[in-house]
């Protein structure tokens, strides 16, 4: 977490999840995919990710730029968000993202 003219700014995916921000991914092309921030978490900590932004943002590539020109173009922009989830991943089970929140705050 870090801090700019006192607004909090997350740095990992947990944080975006937990202050209720989308997580925004764009594409050189100008291709954007808007992501649920408590499923991409979730999917990050299944597969055990770092979950920085910095390191978040290697996980991504175009599916469109991948079909057409056969090459994984990485993401120009990868920011929060209040925009509503255009990517459906499976969410995390109501205990897990609980026990996870618990840990956040103790």
């Amino acid at each position: 977490m870090r801090y700019v003219d006192g607004l909090r700014i997350p740095t990992l995916l947990f944080e975006a999840a937990a202050w209720q921000y989308s997580i925004k991914v764009t594409c050189a092309c100008g291709r954007s995919a808007v992501f649920d921030p408590h499923a991409l978490w979730h999917r990050f900590q299944r597969s055990r990710w770092d979950e920085t932004f910095a390191k978040a943002r290697d996980r991504f590539y175009c599916r469109e730029c991948w079909r057409t020109k056969c090459r994984k173009l990485r993401p120009v922009k990868f920011e929060t968000c209040r925009e509503e989830p255009t990517v459906r991943l499976p969410m995390p089970d109501e205990r897990e993202w609980k026990r996870a929140i618990n840990r956040f705050r103790g």
